[in-house]
């Protein structure tokens, strides 16, 4: 579960390094300035959220909401 913005950077970075690839690497793949890449993966809470989707979606990660005690 994805309650701040840290754990969706650190989900980002752990899945960027099972790829093999660099910041450099993804960002480059993404269209993303460095800078944009490090931030988003320490969690800084302010990065643009239509990019860290992006680069999800980039790195094989889909996010989900749903209602609140909602399990299904």
């Amino acid at each position: 579960m994805i309650k701040t913005a840290k754990d969706l950077g650190t989900l980002i970075r752990q899945r960027r390094k099972e790829m093999g690839l660099s910041q450099a690497d993804l960002a480059g793949i993404c269209n993303v300035g460095n800078r944009f890449l490090v931030e988003l993966e320490a969690g800084k809470p302010t990065v643009q959220f239509d990019k860290a989707l992006y680069v999800a979606a980039n790195v094989g990660l889909e996010l989900h909401i749903r209602k609140k005690g909602d399990e299904s």
